[in-house]
């Protein structure tokens, strides 16, 4: 295996790690909730500050990148990530808890920004689409936490949390691609294509209100809202992203095939009548049915728009299209988290007022509006001006 093979490697790891973490924090949200004595509107509490810390790692990253390399700020990012929840699994009381998650926090920005900012490094050096088979490795690490959780629900929050921290600091030392050390790039900065750019950020916005929906309620929608068991509560969980493996392990090949319009498209009515499954689900039987189509349908909209980001650098030396792409990923990857601040608090609060059930339908509909914006998956490259 090559460099360039050791590095895509590395990368898938990190994207792994990363979908690890995060599905077993979500999935331990009904053990906090008893642990803490908490209700759903602090546990929406919570997440917001999550997201907002999230936001705040992605912006660092963007700057870091710019004078150390994306692959670096990786590095640190994983160890972030893993500190934190090592003290959120360590915590004897609520606010060293919260310490430990608003950390976790800052690493999860910025480790999203940082890999996503390899991926499109490495789907440009590789001359075709390889990006959604990064996002397949971090659903494969959603289902192996998802099962983690499953599998050892008696365990304390301690027992939990640590040893997963570990394997994300361990992750942490992979061969990821060597970045690109330079003087922040403002030039770069000034020139973005605000309107594509945007409207891919509203694509983006509306996948993650969905996202965080199925992530962030799923597990407590089963066990508190249809009686689901704690060893079934998280299967919902592990559903959404066994089907969203499988998507986005299929989504290179469809949008060679089809385009991305078309595939965006087909995913976010897939995803539409998923979420209506959910909304209308008698018992755990058709919710967790109604999650993994869910993820059948929608998985590939995210990995789709930081490609489409990655096409918007516009043409140039590799080092200058690359500088252009670490800046575009990192504004892009910031829409992510206003899309699960809004998926998640929108559907917990609608929740509040009365039940999970009609929380659900708030990403419903914006599943199915998602289908409007296909159109700006189409491939277009950013006009550079010479110098």
């Amino acid at each position: 295996m090559g460099q360039l093979g050791r590095s895509r490697a590395g990368v898938a790891a990190a994207f792994f790690a990363q979908g690890l973490g995060f599905a077993v924090v979500l999935t331990h949200l009904p053990a906090v909730k008893d642990r803490y004595g908490l209700d759903d509107l602090a546990i929406t509490g919570v997440m917001f500050a999550v997201a907002v810390l999230a936001g705040l790692g992605s912006t660092a990253a963007g700057a870091f990148a710019s004078r150390r390399g994306s692959a670096t700020s990786l590095r640190a990012a994983l160890v972030i990530a893993a500190s934190g929840l090592a003290v959120a699994g360590l915590a004897d009381d609520l606010v060293v808890f919260l310490i430990g998650v608003g950390l976790y926090g800052l690493g999860l920005g910025t480790v999203d920004a940082s890999e996503n900012m390899q991926a499109v490094a490495l789907e440009a050096r590789y001359g075709r689409s390889i990006l959604t088979s990064f996002h397949a490795a971090w659903s494969a690490g959603g289902i192996v936490g998802a099962l983690y959780t499953a599998g050892t629900h008696s365990w304390t929050l301690t027992a939990a949390l640590v040893p997963t921290a570990v394997v994300i600091a361990a992750i942490a030392l992979g061969p990821y691609l060597p970045g690109i050390e330079a003087a922040p790039d403002t030039e770069a900065a000034a020139q973005l294509p605000w309107r594509p750019l945007l409207l891919l950020g509203a694509a983006l916005v509306l996948f993650y209100i969905a996202d965080s929906a199925a992530s962030s309620w799923s597990t407590i929608y089963l066990r508190d809202g249809l009686a689901a068991t704690a060893g079934v509560a998280p299967l919902a969980y592990g559903a959404y992203q066994t089907t969203s493996l499988l998507s986005r392990v299929a989504g290179d090949f469809l949008v060679r095939r089809s385009g991305a319009v078309t595939v965006v498209r087909m995913a976010a009515g897939i995803g539409a009548v998923g979420l209506l499954l959910v909304v209308l689900a008698p018992g755990p039987a058709v919710a967790i049915a109604g999650f993994a189509v869910l993820g059948a349908g929608l998985a590939v909209v995210a990995p789709l728009t930081f490609s489409a980001a990655g096409v918007l650098a516009g043409q140039g030396t590799p080092e200058e299209r690359r500088r252009r792409a670490d800046v575009l990923v990192a504004r892009l990857n910031q829409f992510n988290y206003l899309g699960f601040v809004l998926g998640g608090v929108l559907t917990g609060l609608v929740s509040s007022g009365s039940s999970l059930r009609w929380g659900y339908v708030v990403p419903l509909v914006t599943t199915a509006v998602l289908v409007l914006l296909a159109p700006a998956f189409a491939a277009r490259r950013a006009v550079t001006t010479p110098a």
